[in-house]
């Protein structure tokens, strides 16, 4: 399919969590008719009769003309679709919708993380579960609240094809939301995928209560980390510095909003990891791509003594105090 081919009057959005439900508000007011499947039969009566989503997205008042569903297939037949569902479960949702979507659809993973059982990226999955449709990736810095009420904000739109990728760059841009077209969609994934581990290593600094100091090393430290692990995963270093990659992380690393840095920061106040999880009904993509992330490095030998501590965190092998002290005392190197 060509770009100049590609028309898309209707949207999809298949995930009725905080950041879906702000990507279809948007979309909405680009005048188009969105459709939004939920898994849950309440954030779906929640949006078609009061139109609001009070469990993920609370006090943010929707677009009336967004149709929610818990039919897969009410969604499937839109012009383009957006994944975001959590990355442990797109295998399952998008292996059930893809007989019913057309070939040559533009699927766009919003989902940020790696497959835990298998160690492959979201592209890979959807590749598996539906080789028929055109890949995309959308990532970059972005609070669902911020997006859902207008606020500003730019993410990158990656797509192999370029003429489709600038097209529905295009298409699904706004004057609230900037998408940039690049065709390194390894890239753009990873650097979503790797800054929610290093995000939770941010959010224990700032509940251990370690100074700004200490925050600005282990951002900048996990950058490197992640910078070393995607150029050796075959992202182009140029993806890694942009939205995707050093914005995404600065973001996430830097609020409170961020649900791994939040989770890091309960965590480094002396939470338990149950206990976090247990208050919480959005998913923490973090804890679940750290094992995915530390299984790939290792196999290839790259060094990510970051991650490696919070995966030992979140598995139960180190204490918080640990992990700072092994950080700490590793042998001094050049920085480079």
């Amino acid at each position: 399919m060509s770009g100049e081919a590609l028309q898309i009057r209707s949207v999809s959005v298949v995930g009725g969590g905080a950041w879906g439900t702000a990507l279809a508000q948007t979309l909405s007011h680009n005048g188009r008719s969105v459709a939004l499947w939920a898994r849950e039969p309440e954030i779906v009566e929640d949006i078609n009769a009061r139109h609001v989503n009070r469990t993920f997205l609370p006090g943010v008042d929707l677009n009336p003309a967004i149709r929610a569903s818990g039919n897969l297939a009410d969604v499937a037949r839109a012009d383009a679709i957006l994944a975001v569902v959590p990355a442990q479960h797109l295998r399952d949702v998008m292996g059930k919708l893809a007989k019913q979507i057309a070939p040559d659809t533009p699927v766009i993973i919003c989902a940020k993380g790696i497959e835990q059982s298998t160690g492959r990226f979201m592209g890979d999955v959807l590749e598996d579960v539906a080789p028929h449709v055109l890949r995309a990736v959308l990532s970059g810095p972005s609070f669902a609240a911020d997006v859902a009420r207008g606020l500003p904000s730019a993410l990158t739109l990656a797509c192999r094809n370029e003429n489709v990728g600038r097209a529905l760059a295009a298409t699904l841009s706004s004057r609230q939301m900037r998408l940039y077209w690049s065709s390194d969609v390894l890239g753009a994934e990873l650097g979503g995928a790797v800054k929610n581990v290093l995000a939770i290593a941010a959010g224990i600094v700032a509940g251990r209560g370690l100074g700004a100091s200490a925050h600005a090393a282990i951002v900048t430290r996990g950058f490197a980390e992640l910078r070393r692990f995607g150029e050796a995963m075959g992202a182009r270093p140029e993806t890694l510095l942009g939205l995707s990659g050093l914005g995404d992380l600065i973001l996430t690393c830097g609020s409170p909003q961020s649900r791994n840095m939040s989770l890091g920061r309960a965590l480094g106040e002396g939470r338990s990891l149950a206990e976090i999880l247990g208050s919480r009904a959005a998913v923490t993509e973090g804890i679940y791509t750290c094992k995915a992330l530390v299984g790939l490095a290792n196999a290839r030998g790259i060094d990510m003594p970051i991650a490696e501590a919070v995966y030992g965190i979140v598995e139960g092998q180190l204490t918080v105090e640990d992990a700072i002290t092994a950080l700490m005392q590793r042998p001094l190197k050049a920085e480079d």
